[in-house]
This record gives C-alpha cells, structure tokens and sequence, in this order.
C-alpha cells in the first residue's frame, strides 16, 4: 500500500533550498496539500493547473506502480498537456479518451455540473481510474515486463490486445505506434521526478508569475516554441535551434526564455513575445539589482544596447533567477551570476 505523507502548509516568502546545479520545482499549493502526497509522489515540470488533480489521481490509486511522473508522462504523450487536444480518430481532451471509453471512468472530478473529457480535472482522474485499474490487471495476469507497461499497453491499445500478445504488442503490432508509446512514457518519467526544493508563496503579480514559472521546470528548450497557452513545438532559423548541426528545436515541444516569461505572467499581464520587446513593455518601472524581488525580468544585452537584448530571466530570490536558457536545455534554477556572461547583463524591470 502506498503511504501517504501530508505536505506542509503554504510557507511564506521565497526560499532556496537547492545547491548549486540542483534543479528546484515549486511545491504543491494548498490545494494539492490537501489532497496528499505519495511516499514517491514528488513532480515537477507539468502546467500548474494540471498539478493538483495529477496528485489527487495518483493519491486516489493504492497501487504502488501509480506515480505522478507516470501521469504526467503519459498526459505529455497523449496531448501535450493541451486541454482542447482531439485526433482524427475521434480522442477528446488532454487525456485522449474516446468517447466509449470515457463512458466508463469518466465522473464530474471538478464540480462543474457536467462529466467532461475536455475538463483538466475530469480527464485526469478519469485516467488515474483506467490506469490504476489496468495497473491491477497487469498485476494479476502474470504476464512478463514490467506491469507499468502492461498498463500503458492497455491504455493506448487496450487490455485486449496485451491479452492477445500476452505482453506488450510488439513493433510490428499497429507501425509500432504502442510499443513506441510505452517505450517513451518510460523514457520521460525522469523528467517529471524531483522533489520541490523551491517554495514560492504570497500573492501578487511577480510571485504569481513566478509560482506559474516554477512549475514548468524540467520542460525543454524549443526556440520559437512556447506561448500564453504553453509550450509547442519551435522552429530554426537559420541559426537559432540547432543542436549537434540539425534543428532541434522543430521536434521539441518548449519554450524559449521569452516565451516563458510570456506565459507565466499571462493573463493578468500580457507581456509581447521577445525579450527585447519585453524589456521595451516594463523599462518604465526600472529595478536596481540591489531591489530585486521574486518575479522582476532581468535582461540580458550583446554590446550594451536595449536593441541587442537577447535573454530575459525572472528572478527566483536569493541571487538565482528562474529561465529557459538555450537549445539542449530544460527550464531550470541558476544563479544569477552564472546565468548568462556576466558582462551582458543590462538591467532589471518590473511588469
């Protein structure tokens, strides 16, 4: 059985607890310390408004396989954590369900007055059930591998044919599209794993947009990608994007640094989409970087001009800031002065 270990209440004030080089996630808010952790239920890396209910799902399921990061992992391939997210053979929201199927785990998780696929807290616990009980089954039917995989076989196939193939259907079963499946979700797990070492609380826009930020630590860099809604897929051009002499950035769903910030300060501030633009938006409320508070922008600049910005980080307290730094990268914690070149910083601004 799995043991569950009730989170802390809200913490005031912004604290690091990391070392150098150790990547930080925000803790769970109010919501999610009500409903509880796991023994193993640490996350990091998803939509904050995807949190709470990837928590309460996992908590709901006394399997000891079930893990936050197997949600998040498996909600990543299924939809990009996309809550409109629907394909051409009839799946709706961000976990994917087809209609039949939500029929049978689908309930009214979130309150609205309506059981929906398309809801964020609905879809989640939906999959929490069917996986949780296909987490069951795998157990139950000694069939060799791992029974995370067997459940997640089941989910994308279904239980059907891991009966058929006593296991998980094989490359050659449908182009290989659930056995890449699995194979993947396994692969990503990792990244949604981490205990919360960065704590933000108090209100307001900076340490909201900051609370927004840190919740997408561990997602990848993709120049061009990322927006308001969150992260997709970016683009090269020419000479941003590319990793080992390819284009990285048009098969990586992430932000940029500026996209990030766009996104974490969206909707209550509408910052435009680069970081010379945004220094353009805030540079009337100038902060010195002695005043720097959680939430303030800080930019970055070749040759010393405000028509040369080329970063934007926001500031996470104690002299790091929170950013998505470059092509091969993840969103991450770093001190600020190690950031970027120390000779490049501009300025500090405040949305």
């Amino acid at each position: 059985m799995k043991v569950v270990v009730g989170a802390a209440a809200a913490v005031i004030g912004i604290i690091v607890l990391g070392i150098l080089g150790v990547v930080a996630v925000v803790m769970a808010d109010d919501d999610a310390a009500a409903a509880g952790t796991s023994g193993d239920g640490s996350l990091r890396g998803v939509p904050e408004e995807y949190r709470t209910w990837i928590l309460k799902a996992d908590d709901a399921c006394k399997e000891p396989e079930m893990t936050p990061a197997l949600l998040a992992a498996q909600l990543e391939q299924e939809s990009g954590f996309q809550q409109r997210a629907a394909s051409s053979v009839g799946a709706q929201g961000p976990a994917q369900f087809m209609p039949g199927t939500w029929a049978t785990w689908g309930r009214d998780d979130d309150h609205s007055g309506e059981a929906s696929p398309w809801d964020i807290g609905d879809a989640v616990m939906g999959q929490g059930r069917m996986m949780c009980s296909l987490l069951g089954q795998a157990k139950s039917s000694g069939y060799p591998g791992d029974v995370r995989a067997l459940a997640l076989a089941g989910y994308n196939a279904g239980w059907q044919r891991v009966q058929q193939f006593r296991g998980v259907p094989p490359k050659s079963f449908a182009g290989g599209q659930t056995y890449n499946y699995v194979r993947t979700i396994l692969a990503a797990m990792p990244r949604f794993e981490g205990p919360g070492l960065l704590q933000v609380a108090g209100s307001g826009d900076g340490p909201d947009a900051l609370r927004r930020a840190a919740a997408r630590i561990g997602t990848p860099y993709a120049w061009g990608g990322g927006g308001p809604g969150g992260p997709s897929l970016g683009y090269c051009d020419g000479t941003n994007g590319y990793l080992g002499g390819k284009c990285a950035a048009s098969s990586t769903v992430g932000f940029d640094c500026s996209s990030l910030v766009q996104y974490s300060y969206w909707p209550h501030v509408q910052l435009p989409r680069t970081a010379a633009a945004q220094y353009g938006a805030t540079s009337d409320h100038p902060v010195s970087r002695t005043d720097l508070q959680p939430g303030d922008l800080l930019f970055w600049s070749h040759g010393g001009s405000s028509g040369s910005i080329y970063h934007v980080a926001i500031y996470a307290g104690d002299g790091t800031v929170l950013q998505a730094p470059r092509t091969g990268r993840d969103v991450e914690l770093a001190p600020l002065t190690s950031a970027m070149p120390q000779s490049d910083y501009y300025g500090a601004t405040r949305p």
